[in-house]
């Protein structure tokens, strides 16, 4: 692995890079092909800029719209770091909150880029007309999210997301409608191609027919997002899947921080046994509800019944310095031990309470509404509880990966011309992501660095012979996708894709969740074994190889339980705790965690040897020039 970081001063290093980077001319651009895999934030954003320059792109999704991408589900804001409060904020601050906030175990220059594109992000969107929230004056207005004592959050109401991804959205039509990106709407990834070590096409699955296609490229780009629904009860949407990074790791692409897995500390807990996800409410509530929970284990009362003395605000306890605004991995491990030592709420005891009513009181319903209404109102909507007249139910959940394809600095995979944006990647959030940086590293991946870094692996690409999808490395990938789908078809077993589903989730979820420990991990290794053995014989589809919804979660699933042993691996391996990967054995009495950087000060990159194989571990040494190594508190 090499990071190819360049040389120089950590605040000149992507101006350097920028400067030297190999062009392509725009003659030559139209000779090149680039496929790009997803439609949210980071691939619509990057296949509408390369578009833009004059390359020809294919992009696919396998939603019916690019605007299904799960981006538009993302709520509370997007960083960046313009000191508009004059608050102190800065590039070099946001750097520092990111590095803390990701518990050191992320590259330096790749978090510094983060930070110093963020300004350029917030223009470049107010350009497209994205409507970020305004003060009366008409300027851009800022909220706080956790892990910082600064506003730096731009924000859309509670519909960040969807008003960025629809700028995104419009660059990307706007590239259709001109000839230069062709769409492939209702189209699955199923295999990369590797021709000569390059990453040269990818086989779709027309979902509409069950047709297998064939795509060549010179440079292959995957943005389809993370992997947290392997958990099932998420805040994902039921078709995000693991299945293009799972298939490119398959094909040689390391795997990077697997086990780094982000539980979202204000979803809404699960209520029943039959629900297949579970809803995000956005962090930015945190700014002015306070989290609590009774001082009485098994308190029955009504929240509004149970006096103040008697609440126990356990993050401004433990956190003074942040309050409720603690970073997520350490406000979802103190959540779920109160629920833990009997103190939950709610009609399955699995909740802690979200309370806006001081809020209310000092600054009037009208100002909370105007912040938060439409956050307010699909609360009440699921719930049937309205929020301003007593607390609202919140429980942790899982949510982001931290984890993904290992990249360089350039975003390139361990496989030449395969490159990884977004949370389909490793970089920039190390062990932990501070709320909304995820929106920001999908757009600043795709807007100001993959225009850049792309072109100059292509620019290597001009003179070479042209891929063809009548080459052999095509007829094999084709071949081993069918077989797979013939496989699943006639196992004829008696159990559901959901069933198996349901149950690695809760696996995870109890040995690999919140809390790790050796003991648990390695039964759980076991235990995913044997599950898919089960898999491969009692999996049964109904319908055929056409139009067939269980089809495609029988695929996803097989990456699933493939994907969920590598991350018992790669917690098992890293014997500390940091950031959302929490290991027992290492906590402080009060239970903090404990990290161990004289060992494990290194991203864990994971290389497929083979089926029923153990991985092999590579690790890249994470050097820090620029910060001190500290303990992460948040006191």
């Amino acid at each position: 692995m090499e990071s190819k970081i360049p040389e120089g001063p950590l605040a000149d290093k992507w101006s350097l890079y920028k400067a030297k980077a190999k062009l392509v001319n725009p003659a030559n651009r139209k000779k090149l092909n680039i496929i790009v895999v997803g439609t949210g934030l980071a691939g619509a954003s990057c296949a509408a800029s390369l578009a833009e320059q004059g390359y020809n792109i294919k992009s696919f999704c396998f939603q019916d719209s690019p605007r299904r991408a799960h981006s538009v589900a993302a709520q509370g804001g997007v960083n960046a770091a313009k000191n508009y409060k004059n608050d102190g904020d800065s590039t070099f601050r946001m750097f520092y909150d990111t590095i803390k906030g990701g518990d050191f175990r992320s590259r330096e220059a790749n978090v510094y880029r983060l930070a110093e594109c963020s300004a350029h992000l917030i223009d470049h969107a107010v350009a497209q007309g994205v409507p970020f929230a305004r003060e009366y004056a008409g300027y851009l207005n800022n909220r706080s999210f956790g892990g910082v004592q600064v506003s730096r959050t731009f924000y859309a109401r509670g519909q960040t997301g969807q008003q960025l991804l629809l700028g995104a959205y419009q660059a990307l039509e706007r590239q259709s409608a001109l000839g230069k990106v062709d769409l492939y709407t209702r189209h699955e990834m199923l295999e990369l191609v590797v021709i000569d070590g390059k990453a040269k096409g990818i086989i779709a699955r027309n979902l509409e027919t069950g047709v297998l296609e064939r795509h060549a490229a010179d440079a292959v780009v995957l943005a389809s997002g993370g992997y947290g629904k392997v958990y099932y009860l998420s805040t994902l949407a039921m078709g995000c899947n693991s299945s293009a990074i799972w298939r490119a790791h398959k094909k040689g692409a390391f795997m990077a921080g697997v086990s780094w897995i982000q539980f979202h500390p204000t979803s809404l807990p699960q209520h029943g046994e039959n629900q297949s996800k579970l809803t995000l409410m956005s962090e930015s509530l945190r700014n002015d509800g306070r989290i609590w929970v009774p001082k009485k284990a098994e308190d029955a009362r009504n929240a509004n019944a149970i006096p103040e003395e008697e609440r126990d605000y356990y993050l401004e306890r433990r956190y003074p310095s942040f309050g409720n605004l603690a970073p997520r991995d350490i406000s979802s491990r103190a959540a779920k031990e109160r629920i833990d030592a009997g103190h939950g709420v709610g009609p399955m005891k699995n909740a802690i309470y979200l309370d806006f009513s001081d809020a209310i009181k000092a600054q009037g319903k009208d100002k909370i509404e105007a912040k938060y209404s439409n956050l307010f109102a699909m609360y009440e909507k699921i719930t049937g509880i309205n929020a301003y007249k007593e607390p609202m139910l919140i429980s942790p959940s899982a949510h982001f990966t931290m984890g993904g394809l290992w990249v360089d600095y350039e975003l390139m995979t361990t496989i030449p011309g395969l490159f990884a944006l977004g949370e389909a990647n490793f970089a920039d959030h190390g062990a932990n992501r501070l709320g909304a940086n995820s929106l920001l590293q999908a757009c600043v991946d795709g807007y100001f660095i993959a225009p850049y870094t792309i072109p100059n692996y292509l620019a290597g690409e001009l003179n070479l012979p042209k891929t063809d999808i009548s080459h052999p490395a095509f007829e094999e990938a084709e071949k081993a996708v069918r077989r797979q789908l013939d496989r699943f078809l006639h196992t004829n077993g008696t159990l559901s894709a959901d069933y198996f589903h349901k149950k690695i989730g809760r696996l995870l979820y109890e040995k690999c969740g919140l809390s790790r420990s050796r003991k648990k991990l390695e039964e759980a290794i076991i235990e995913i074994r044997e599950l898919k053995t089960s898999f491969e014989k009692d999996l049964r589809i109904t319908g055929d190889n056409t139009l067939n919804s269980e089809l495609e979660k029988a695929g996803r699933i097989a990456d699933y339980i493939e994907l969920a042993e590598l991350m018992c691996y790669d917690a098992l391996q890293r014997e500390e705790s940091c950031g959302a990967h929490f290991r027992e054995e290492y906590q402080t009495a009060d239970g903090e965690a404990v990290r161990n950087d004289n060992e494990f000060c290194y991203v864990s990159a994971w290389e497929w040897k083979g089926p029923n194989k153990e991985p092999e571990l590579h690790k890249e040494p994470l050097t820090f020039e620029s910060v001190e190594l500290a303990v992460r508190s948040y006191k």
